[in-house]
């Protein structure tokens, strides 16, 4: 088993720390891939992250941060994919009209196949905590997380989001 983490927009540097301490928490390597900030286009992000997710088994875990989990959640919805069973969603933005308004990274369904599971700081400054109530609109099965503090990195919930992950 092993996880498998999508990191958001240009937050491979940032986001790593936050991969490493929930593997840790799992007790399980951590497949983290680098996705360009250079090229920012969905198609591109989407192809790049179809890519890992082939290599991804049914015991597998797979978590999302930010722009990651946007692109993740279309790409899943796609149902082309039968695994992994379960995704953790961080900090996902809402690009509807409602949310940041960018026609190009908008989910407009159906729901994945998967369980989803949504995670959300209310004391976020880079995704407004008001896009969780948006994105638990959009995915009524969804599990809805909400956190009074950790900021976009969730800083000391390492431990709360692998649990979930084993779920």
């Amino acid at each position: 088993m092993a996880l498998l983490f999508l990191h958001g927009a240009g937050g491979y540097a940032e986001d790593r720390p936050l991969a490493d301490a929930i593997a840790a928490e799992l007790g399980e390597s951590v497949d983290y891939p680098h996705f360009s900030a250079e090229d920012m286009a969905y198609t591109h992000q989407a192809d790049s992250m179809r890519a890992a997710l082939d290599a991804v088994g049914p015991s597998d875990l797979v978590a999302a941060h930010s722009f990651g989990a946007s692109v993740l959640l279309r790409v899943l919805a796609e149902r082309a994919r039968p695994v992994p069973r379960r995704v953790v969603l961080l900090a996902m933005p809402d690009w509807s009209a409602d949310g940041w308004d960018v026609a190009e990274y908008e989910f407009t369904g159906p729901p994945p196949l998967q369980q989803v599971s949504l995670h959300h700081c209310r004391d976020d400054a880079v995704v407004e905590f008001a896009h969780l109530a948006l994105a638990a609109a959009l995915l009524p099965d969804a599990a809805v997380h909400a956190h009074d503090a950790g900021g976009h990195q969730f800083d000391g919930l390492a431990p709360v989001i692998a649990r979930d992950l084993r779920a």
